[in-house]
């Protein structure tokens, strides 16, 4: 049972339908919007525990009844058929249930946080996943400068795995910004620079992680205070930089414990 007011949508053509459909297919819809759209229980789960109210709650008919009353706490609910879940999913296997949050403010940018900062990395999957390093080792504040995949666009907040409702995310800043940073710069290069192994690595600080194929720009690796590089005995030419980001983020946790 549910005591929330529930509103059945049937039409394909109804205005809040193909609002969600831009939401959850569009990458950057939710910049015109000013909400987010994320689907499926883990993510909507996470959303809850860390405190965000949905605004809109969308379920699927035939998962519907089986809701738990804690799922359907927002400020609207609304179910509609299963195919019509399907056509605005921007899944393959459509989840049956998902969120509209209000996208939040853009945090102040502080400058003796330990941060992430990502130059132009362009992969959703790869954003996501440093998103959930940056969570898990104590990196609360996140800077995507401009050329850097959306953040709240669905492939990275799906590849995020909730990881984005503990952050604070500031995105499309230029490089300029981060003159505000206090907290060292540091960069990871192949080509020089101390073992992240062996380096003595302050806390806190800032990684700047960047671009797949050019790495992070000349002007940022003029400015770092220092350089790291990661032991690759196999051989590869280099490392993914979602896998590059987590080695380097984690070398910082265990220096600091």
């Amino acid at each position: 049972m549910h005591n929330a007011s529930v509103v059945v949508v049937q039409s394909r053509d109804n205005p809040l339908v193909k609002d969600l459909r831009r939401l959850a297919q569009d990458s950057t819809a939710y910049r015109k919007q000013g909400r987010i759209w994320v689907e499926g229980d883990h993510l909507c789960r996470a959303a809850l525990e860390r405190g965000w109210e949905p605004a809109i709650a969308v379920f699927a008919e035939s998962l519907w009844p089986a809701v738990p009353t804690e799922w359907a706490r927002a400020r609207r609910v609304v179910v509609v058929p299963d195919a019509l879940f399907r056509d605005l999913s921007g899944l393959e296997s459509p989840a049956r249930m998902g969120y509209v949050l209000d996208l939040p403010a853009s945090p102040a940018l502080l400058a003796d946080a330990p941060t992430l900062v990502l130059d132009r990395v362009q992969d959703a999957g790869n954003v996501g996943s440093m998103l959930r390093s940056a969570a898990a080792f104590g990196f609360r504040q996140v800077v995507a400068l401009q050329g850097t995949a959306a953040l709240w666009s669905p492939k990275v907040l799906r590849a995020g795995m909730g990881a984005h409702f503990g952050l604070a995310l500031l995105e499309s800043l230029t490089a300029e910004a981060l003159q505000v940073l206090q907290v060292p710069l540091l960069v990871t290069s192949s080509h020089g620079g101390d073992w992240v192994h062996a380096a003595q690595l302050p806390w806190p600080c800032a990684w700047v992680m960047g671009h797949e194929g050019q790495g992070v720009s000349d002007a940022l690796m003029q400015r770092a205070q220092h350089r790291i590089r990661i032991a690759q005995p196999g051989g590869e030419e280099s490392l993914n930089v979602a896998a590059a980001a987590a080695i380097c983020l984690h070398a910082s946790v265990a220096r600091r414990a």
